[in-house]
């Protein structure tokens, strides 16, 4: 299997979605989200964060900063690229220094879309859907191999 279809009715389900995929994470792992402004990215990557062990206060956006390290199972290194106007700046902030990284830990880019083509070629994209207020679909594809065993649990939850 290497897409997956979770529609999220609350915020709280997208957290606990985030949960259970950051509880299967191995090292190694990019998860690179898309979707528009206010769609749950960040929510969903405190999920994630929260099953790889970092403590939730510890996980906020880094639109600001542009990237966020965090301690947890493994080490979690959070990207928010709202901010790059496109990919030739992602080389002037080393996006391929941190992604060189993702062996030992975790990598979840938001705004994803701005660097596709430097992706190595296993990764999960986890695109958002705004189809109301509070309902998200949530589209989860496995680029490579990497992540077919992942999606086949959420599939099955």
């Amino acid at each position: 299997m290497n897409r997956y279809i979770f529609l999220s009715n609350s915020p709280a389900a997208t957290s606990v979605l985030g949960k259970r995929v950051g509880e299967s994470l191995k090292a190694g792992s990019i998860l690179a989200l898309i979707g528009e402004l206010g769609c749950g990215k960040t929510l969903f990557t405190r999920g994630v964060c929260t099953g790889l062990g970092v403590p939730l206060r510890q996980v906020n956006s880094p639109t600001f900063v542009l990237v966020n390290e965090y301690t947890g199972k493994f080490p979690v290194l959070h990207m928010d690229l709202y901010r790059l106007g496109e990919i030739a700046e992602g080389f002037e902030i080393g996006v391929l220094d941190y992604l060189s990284r993702a062996e030992s830990g975790v990598i979840v880019v938001e705004w994803a879309e701005k660097l596709l083509p430097l992706l190595p070629d296993d990764y999960l994209k986890v695109e958002f859907n705004v189809l109301s207020a509070r309902k998200r679909e949530i589209l989860f594809s496995a680029h490579g191999e990497k992540f077919g065993t992942l999606l086949g649990e959420l599939a099955g939850q």
